[in-house]
């Protein structure tokens, strides 16, 4: 990845240089994702089924949970996940998650590292409000509070949001400004530089983030 700093001298040349206006992320980019989220949906329903009624069983409140996130060029869309917290985790305000965190109830400690609470953003993906890769959506109200001290972030809105993207599996779960400053290095990197490859050795990365269960809470 780049440096945040170096990005930030560099903006002008930098972002010149953006691969998002390639036929692959305007046009295959998009045919892929529709096909795998469609397919994922179909395999991967006797599980979305067992893990909701699980939910439904072991804690109070709704199984999926609701949130409006902020999406390609700043358009707000509502992202779904299953819920892994207790039902009053932010009381009207916006938190990141931390270490140990006690909002998450006892699957959520579960299906958290396997990154089963994300699969109903497949219906995101098909949507066409997401991708699989991309840099992750923000809340607005934490994209307001970074951008006061780091305007750059606003520059991820570039492209849609993702399921995984290259700061998910390179950096490990950010919980203050500063460190999802430090992310968007990795984020604005992976905008200057997509491609198929790029975003199959995301994918691979994933995989395998997922199978040691690295960087979630």
């Amino acid at each position: 990845s780049l440096p945040s700093e170096l990005i930030y001298e560099n903006k002008m040349e930098l972002f010149s240089s953006y691969r998002i206006q390639t036929s692959y992320n305007k046009v295959l980019k998009r045919i892929g994702d529709i096909f795998i989220s469609l397919f994922l949906l179909i395999i991967l329903f006797p599980l979305i089924l067992l893990t909701a009624l699980i939910i439904k069983l072991t804690s109070k409140g709704p199984i999926f949970y609701h949130q409006k996130r902020i999406g390609l060029y700043n358009k707000e869309f509502v992202m779904h996940k299953f819920r892994t917290m207790k039902t009053d985790a932010e009381k009207g305000k916006a938190m990141l998650t931390i270490k140990g965190d006690s909002r998450i109830t006892a699957i959520g400690k579960i299906i958290r590292p396997l990154r089963i609470d994300e699969l109903p953003q497949l219906i995101n993906i098909l949507k066409g409000e997401m991708s699989f890769v991309g840099p992750r959506p923000e809340r607005r109200e934490l994209m307001e509070k970074i951008t006061e001290q780091h305007p750059l972030f606003y520059k991820r809105l570039l492209v849609k949001p993702g399921l995984t993207g290259w700061a998910q599996v390179k950096f490990q779960y950010a919980n203050s400004i500063e460190e999802m400053n430090k992310k968007l290095s990795y984020d604005l990197y992976y905008i200057k530089s997509i491609s198929l490859l790029f975003d199959l050795k995301i994918l691979l990365y994933t995989i395998e983030t997922v199978i040691f269960k690295r960087g979630a809470l």
